[in-house]
């Protein structure tokens, strides 16, 4: 097992600059697990521009993320899958969180604050915000149809991948696709 996440970091650096200009077709590989469900588009695609509420109660969009790489995570409280997986987008925040990647969450619907909150008392989560979509505008917008939906951002704030369902994101496969994302670096 040792042997296979070094395999999977080592191969993860070596696509790092290939990626970071770019080329996610070069991540492929590294997809394993549940990370198989990550689809990465031919040519990043555009985002929508509808608001949603941040935490603090204003009002943002995508566009105020650009900068970095975003794991963007649409879940719910009633959503069985996301509080599967919310622990391990948790942890990818904490290992890769900072000025080059972030894991943003937005819940989708009807989800009260207090809701919310408990929900991530519950599963442990404390490094991620509660953003939410009550009216399910964005959500719309983006195509999502089931929950959870995960997609990835680039600096630019265009969609590069998408994941339908839950994932392990703080497996070794996802971590190495967060690391060539990176160009090798957390």
């Amino acid at each position: 097992m040792r042997l296979i996440r070094f395999a999977v970091v080592y191969t993860a650096l070596a696509l790092g600059a290939n990626a970071a200009l770019g080329d996610t077709a070069a991540l492929a590989d590294l997809r394993e697990g549940s990370m198989k469900k990550l689809v990465f588009h031919a040519e990043p695609q555009p985002v929508s521009d509808v608001a949603f509420t941040a935490e603090d109660g204003s009002e943002m969009t995508l566009a105020d993320l650009q900068g970095k790489y975003i794991v963007l995570n649409f879940w719910a409280t009633w959503c069985a899958p996301c509080r599967k997986e919310m622990p391990a987008l948790n942890a990818l925040q904490k290992e890769f969180g900072g000025d080059a990647f972030e894991v943003v969450t937005i819940a989708t619907g009807r989800n009260s604050e207090a809701g919310m909150r408990r929900f991530f008392e519950e599963t442990g989560v404390d490094a991620l915000p509660l953003h939410r979509d009550p009216k399910q505008q964005l959500a719309r917008q983006m195509a999502v149809l089931g929950l959870p939906i995960t997609v990835v951002l680039n600096p630019d704030g265009d969609e590069i991948a998408r994941l339908r369902g839950d994932a392990d994101w703080h497996s070794d496969s996802a971590r190495a696709i967060v690391s060539a994302l990176l160009g090798g670096s957390s």
